[in-house]
């Protein structure tokens, strides 16, 4: 069978359908799914580029992808504190990067904050700060590396959306419209490069489900209550090693997590459906009681970022209960397609 063009560039990169030697830059790279994914490349000999705001934070994942295989010299490692909202920034990154390692095989944009509360309690600075945030900063990466990937003639672009640029959430309006932007970015994107007849360059975006990073503690909070993810809660590694994988083989949208596949699926068939789906686990399982008595309105990281030396978890307890939560996925997914199934058979 013959292979797919930007299939057959890529393995022709990376020997063995592997990510050896290839130049990733991802930013995000401090905390959650971007460190976890910064890792996941190391340890398969990548030479990733850690780009976020927290210089300390990014060095903390230099040292842990160093002690990966692969990742062993330091020279291989690059880390460039960057402010995604910044375009000339953005395009340091990309600059910096190309006059380091000759090129860039992989970026994948990971940067991302969020802000929960009632649409009317949300400040309009939070709201604005988000979408620059998570929209423009995917946009001046995407502005950045594609002149460079037009050049090599080669490359994948990786952005993270979510589950909720599909189907919409309460109490996180600004989050949700960043992740819907996202990917019609993408979307778009692929449709003038295949216009333009530039088969070697990929587009990919990614739709995680409720994953165990620290994004639910650290993000603005206006609710009064304490912030937990949705279950079932998925590890951060998870989402890495299917960013892995589409450097090797892309594809154009991918979701991660059995939840999500259903609960997207269920939004084919009914979107109303879908939307009291997410509406009730976000109102029942996502809000819960502050241990002191309300919680006190906070900006969280929107404009000064979390100290410390980050992490990739936010510990949720995504690996305790896995299959508990693994067969809860299944069994959403199932009713989904039965569901559609029914409706089908019924016309």
């Amino acid at each position: 069978m013959r292979r797919k063009p930007e299939q057959a560039v890529h393995r022709a990169l990376r020997p063995g359908r592997r990510a050896e030697n290839a130049v990733v830059v991802i930013t995000g790279a401090s905390s959650g799914i971007g460190r976890a994914t910064a890792v996941a490349f190391a340890r398969r000999g990548a030479r990733p580029v850690l780009a976020a705001r927290r210089e300390e934070a990014l060095w903390e994942t230099a040292r842990e992808c160093a002690g990966r295989r692969g990742a062993r010299d330091g020279g291989r490692i690059l880390v460039l504190p960057t402010d995604v909202t910044d375009p000339g920034a953005v395009q340091e990154l990309a600059r910096r990067t190309l006059a380091h390692f000759g090129r860039i095989d992989v970026w994948v944009n990971c940067a991302a904050v969020t802000a929960f509360g009632r649409f009317a309690d949300v400040p309009l600075a939070d709201v604005r700060r988000v979408l620059e945030v998570n929209v423009l900063g995917t946009v001046h990466a995407a502005r950045a590396v594609l002149p460079v990937l037009r050049a090599q003639r080669r490359g994948t672009l990786v952005n993270v959306s979510s589950v909720v640029g599909v189907v919409s959430q309460p109490y996180a309006h600004a989050y949700a419209m960043s992740k819907a932007a996202v990917r019609a970015l993408g979307s778009g994107l692929r449709q003038e490069l295949w216009l333009d007849g530039e088969h070697g360059i990929s587009v990919c975006t990614v739709l995680p489900s409720s994953i165990d990073t620290p994004i639910y503690a650290h993000g603005a909070n206006h609710t009064g209550h304490r912030i937990v993810p949705i279950p079932p809660v998925y590890p951060p590694e998870r989402v890495a090693r299917v960013i892995v994988e589409l450097a090797r083989a892309p594809r154009p949208e991918t979701v991660v997590g059995g939840s999500g596949r259903g609960l997207t699926l269920e939004s084919r068939v009914s979107v109303g459906a879908a939307e009291k789906t997410m509406a009730h686990q976000t109102g029942h399982r996502m809000l819960r009681p502050a241990p002191d008595g309300p919680a006190p309105d906070s900006a969280g990281n929107l404009y000064v970022p979390t100290p410390g030396t980050g992490s990739a978890h936010g510990g949720w307890g995504a690996g305790r209960r896995a299959a508990r939560r693994l067969a809860a996925a299944a069994a959403v997914t199932g009713v989904a397609v039965g569901l559609g199934r029914s409706i089908r058979h019924s016309r």
